[in-house]
């Protein structure tokens, strides 16, 4: 029971204030006795030894982990003390100066956000920033695409590229009756990594040559040719990662062709869209080929590069179905795969991607910035291969500016 003064004080305070005198009422010792007993019960518990002196850890066994092949460049970057260090491992936009650049539209879009005293700091809702996602799908798919304007398009936001790759790969680990993917050889380090954990198991496809240093288009169709019926096929949508070597418009069709006659199943990465070729449209093509004949797809997007948001880490996996009401039950199982996952992805990164997006002034601004990072990849890689052409006769040389930018 509460003390004497503390009951009058509730008699006469408000409701709120009734319940904090209450609150602290029942967290004050009522008598001696029980402070006593409390105090007892204190000196009990601290006469028992802690954890940390009762001998080594249980993780004493552990090894050293290896540090991750791409990131722990960077790693080993920052530990360099040479003043003529060059970092060749994450990839990440320098300015001349090799600092990281915060494009201008980034910033104007945070600054609206900032002067915006409506905005709140709620959870979003599993799926994500709605506004988000809808726009996300119309950058990629295109804003008259038929999967679009007939609802047949499920789009959840994802932490960037990789979350959306994991997102889609425990999805498929789930509800798709084939589990094997098929890779690219080579692709990005990380891809088989995620596709494992995923619960999927993880084959390869030939796709570069390095006899020609050019795309493997023979051995790629032989391969997705023998692959099992239903299997699942990562493609890179453009600018492939590490090779940037892509197939052309021609060679697309006649992957397009195969892989719906064995009925694949494409799961297209675009962690690139208007770096490859400075257009966001052209560097889409790919994509909206295998949505234009009405078959499934599933697309993992990055905002990554394209507008600098690396540590924002901003992605949407997008699955594209034969129907919209089976596209209603793909978002539900998405959020179950998502839930126990992270929950929900988070606020400020979407908010800034969609702010750009549904401005077409800030959009146009967006596409100008994005065209000049390619056209100076571009330039750079000239200026390398006419430094290399000068110092050395080496066979791959004269192939450096014949690939996508990045």
């Amino acid at each position: 029971m509460a003390p004497a003064n503390v009951r009058a004080a509730q008699a006469q305070a408000p409701s709120a204030d009734r319940r904090l005198s209450t609150l602290v009422g029942h967290l004050l010792p009522s008598s001696p006795r029980r402070a006593a007993a409390d105090t007892s019960a204190t000196s009990t518990l601290e006469s028992f030894p802690t954890m940390a002196s009762q001998g080594s850890s249980v993780f004493a066994a552990l090894e050293q982990a290896p540090e991750d092949p791409i990131l722990g460049v960077t790693v080993a970057y920052n530990k360099d003390p040479s003043p003529v260090k060059v970092n060749l491992g994450v990839g990440a936009y320098r300015t001349e100066e090799g600092k990281p650049l915060v494009l201008n539209v980034v910033r104007r879009a945070e600054q609206m956000l900032i002067n915006n005293p409506s905005r709140v700091k709620e959870y979003l809702p599993i799926t994500g920033l709605a506004e988000f996602n809808k726009l996300s799908a119309k950058l990629i798919f295109g804003a008259d695409s038929p999967a679009i304007q007939e609802n047949r398009v499920a789009t959840v936001q994802c932490l960037s590229g990789t979350g959306s790759l994991r997102v889609g790969g425990e999805f498929l680990a789930r509800h798709y009756h084939e589990r094997t993917i098929y890779i690219p050889q080579p692709t990005w380090g990380n891809h088989p990594k995620v596709f494992t954990l995923s619960g999927l198991n993880v084959r390869s496809y030939r796709y570069y040559d390095p006899a020609t240093c050019s795309l493997h288009f023979e051995g790629l169709l032989e391969d997705l040719g023998s692959a099992p019926s239903g299997s699942i096929v990562l493609l890179h949508a453009c600018a492939h990662n590490p090779t940037g070597v892509d197939p052309t418009i021609e060679q697309w069709e006649q992957i397009r062709q195969l892989m719906r006659s064995k009925s694949l199943l494409p799961f297209f990465d675009s962690a690139y869209q208007g770096f490859a070729s400075g257009s966001l449209d052209k560097d889409a093509q790919s994509v909206r080929m295998f949505v234009a004949d009405g078959g499934e797809l599933l697309m993992a997007q990055s905002y990554a590069k394209n507008m600098g948001l690396y540590g924002e880490r901003v992605g949407a996996l997008s699955i594209v179905c034969k129907s919209a009401d089976v596209a209603v039950r793909v978002e539900s199982q998405l959020k179950l795969v998502i839930r126990p996952m992270y929950s929900n992805p988070p606020l400020h990164g979407a908010s800034i991607v969609a702010t750009i997006l549904r401005d077409s002034e800030m959009f146009n601004e967006w596409t100008l910035e994005l065209k000049a990072m390619a056209d100076r990849i571009i330039n750079m890689r000239q200026q390398l291969f006419n430094a290399l052409k000068s110092r050395a006769r080496w066979h791959s040389v004269s192939l450096i500016t014949c690939r996508n930018p990045w």
